[in-house]
């Protein structure tokens, strides 16, 4: 049941969204990124899966192409960068962290659909998890990794808590898959896993913001409207209920058109980032060319 007083509360959303970048080889390694390949662990080597001894080697073509991506959305490009780990612990990263971007992005501000940008950031893609319940996995419940999407280029965009509404943030995802595909930096196909959107929910009926909620596994543009508008409407019925938002990652159950509880939402020190011992800091001023 939706609280009758939900319309007193004003929705504050912000976007992250992950776009595979369109490039022939993974973002670290030499590996083929082949998004349609259906063998899985095919595209893998000892780089990807980070064999002891082994050291990444930066795509160059992928840091352009974010900041191309930059040039387009009126953004800052960075004239200095570096990669930073991500430090956290699941089957999907072989390493045990992440390599990404923290302190120093590609690109940062802009806007796209009138709604501010924070930053662009490159990374590396994580494996893809299957989980298959004990009816398909025969004894017990299973899950299974595929590494052939592990280190493929990722850029991640955020955007500024300023959107207000659910029709807004798909119109602004819609928006953004269309410039990658005109760009020519990705292909962005949602139903492949190559643009994925995550939202960042709040409501409150002041101007100081509210406890601010995650809303995870959004694979579809009508999934991204429908996650916020009953995200929206949960948080209302809880506070109208007199019990208290709870900062966390929640998932979007497309079955049943729910939000669920998955964990704690994390904060950038449970990561501990630092930069990449094993990557060059890069220089960018003069490298590459590009026409506003």
């Amino acid at each position: 049941m939706v609280s009758e007083s939900k319309d007193t509360y004003r929705p504050t959303i912000g976007l992250e969204i992950h776009a595979e970048l369109k490039t022939l080889t993974k973002m670290f390694c030499a590996c083929s990124n082949d998004a349609n390949e259906k063998e899985p662990n095919t595209n893998i080597c000892p780089v990807c899966m980070a064999h002891p001894g082994t050291l990444p080697v930066i795509n160059k073509e992928a840091v352009r192409k974010v900041l191309l991506m930059g040039v387009a959305l009126g953004s800052r490009l960075a004239s200095y960068t570096e990669f930073d780990r991500k430090n956290y612990f699941y089957p999907d990263i072989p390493k045990g962290y992440q390599i990404s971007q923290y302190a120093y992005p590609l690109v940062q501000g802009g806007s796209l659909r009138g709604v501010d940008i924070t930053r662009i950031h490159l990374e590396e893609d994580t494996a893809r998890s299957q989980h298959l319940p004990a009816s398909q996995a025969g004894v017990g419940d299973k899950s299974l990794v595929d590494y052939n999407r592990a280190g493929v280029p990722l850029m991640e965009l955020v955007t500024e808590p300023v959107i207000h509404d659910a029709e807004l943030a798909g119109a602004f995802a819609r928006e953004l898959q269309l410039l990658l595909r005109y760009l020519g930096a990705g292909e962005a196909n949602m139903e492949k896993g190559e643009m994925r959107v995550e939202a960042n929910i709040s409501i409150s009926k002041t101007e100081v913001l509210g406890t601010k909620v995650e809303v995870k596994n959004l694979n579809s543009f009508r999934s991204v409207e429908r996650a916020i508008a009953y995200e929206t409407q949960r948080q209302a019925t809880v506070l109208d209920g007199g019990g208290k938002i709870v900062q966390e990652t929640r998932g979007w159950d497309e079955g049943k058109q729910v939000t669920f509880s998955q964990r704690k939402k994390e904060s950038s020190e449970d990561y501990r980032y630092f930069p990449d011992p094993d990557l060059p800091k890069l220089d960018l001023t003069g490298v590459f060319e590009f026409s506003r």
